[in-house]
């Protein structure tokens, strides 16, 4: 029960990093890198589901002008 309540925080957690992560798309490629670089490896990756899931659109298009968007998951 434990683990459920710490991985149900941590999605939480992610899951408003992702909205930070929205806001800054409207500022670029670069503003999407700098806020990532704030985030561990695996929120960055959690914010990419979370922002897959909400936006999926917005998440094709930020893949057609950044395909190399997973070098910034390291």
């Amino acid at each position: 029960m434990e683990i459920a309540n710490c991985c149900g925080s941590w999605w939480q957690q992610v899951k408003s990093y992702a909205a930070g992560f929205m806001e800054r798309l409207k500022s670029g490629v670069e503003g999407v890198k700098e806020f990532l670089s704030t985030l561990t490896s695996d929120e960055r990756w959690g914010v990419m589901l979370a922002f897959e899931e909400v936006e999926p659109e917005k998440f094709g298009q930020l893949l057609a002008v950044a395909p190399d968007w997973v070098q910034w998951m390291r």
